[in-house]
C-alpha cells in the first residue's frame, strides 16, 4: 500500500498519531538522510583512495594522516548512524516508531522531526543522560 505525502506536509498535533501519510513522511526523510550519508561515505572512499602520503615534507605527511584520520572517525560516525537509520525504518514497518522504548507514550512531534531516529522521549531521555551522569561521577 503506498502513500502519497503532500508537498508541503507536516506531521502536526491536529492529526492521529502515526497515521499512515505521517509514517511515510517519516520513512521518506530517514530514507533521504540515509542516502545523504551514504554518498558522503562514497566520496570520504574515494577520496582517501586517491590521497597518498608521499608528501617530501614530514608536516605536510602528518597534516594528511591527521586528515586521514578524522576522516575516518567521521565516516565510523556516519556508519553508526545509518545503522540506527536502519533502525528507525524498521520500527516504522513494526509499527513502533514514533513511541518512546521506555515508556511507549508518543515521542513529540517536534523531537521526531528534528532527530527522527529519536527512541526515547525528551523526558525520558533526561532521566537516561542523568542517570548516565550519576553513574560516570561514581
Amino acid at each position: 500500500m503506498s502513500v502519497d505525502v503532500p508537498p508541503n506536509y507536516r506531521p502536526s498535533d491536529d492529526e492521529p498519531f502515526m497515521n499512515p501519510v505521517m509514517r511515510e513522511y517519516f520513512r521518506l526523510k530517514l530514507i533521504g538522510w540515509r542516502d545523504e550519508l551514504v554518498e558522503e561515505s562514497e566520496e570520504t572512499l574515494d577520496h582517501l583512495r586517491e590521497g597518498g602520503l608521499n608528501a617530501p615534507d614530514v608536516a605536510d605527511r602528518a597534516t594528511a594522516e591527521t586528515d586521514k584520520a578524522l576522516e575516518l572517525r567521521t565516516r565510523d560516525r556516519s556508519r553508526k548512524l545509518i545503522g540506527k537509520i536502519e533502525e528507525a525504518l524498521e520500527r516504522i514497518e513494526n509499527g513502533s516508531y514514533g513511541y518512546c522504548e521506555e515508556t511507549h507514550e508518543p515521542i513529540s512531534l517536534s523531537r521526531l522531526d528534528v532527530r527522527p531516529i529519536a527512541t526515547l522521549s525528551i523526558e525520558a531521555q533526561e532521566r537516561h543522560e542523568r542517570l548516565e551522569k550519576m553513574h560516570r561521577d561514581e
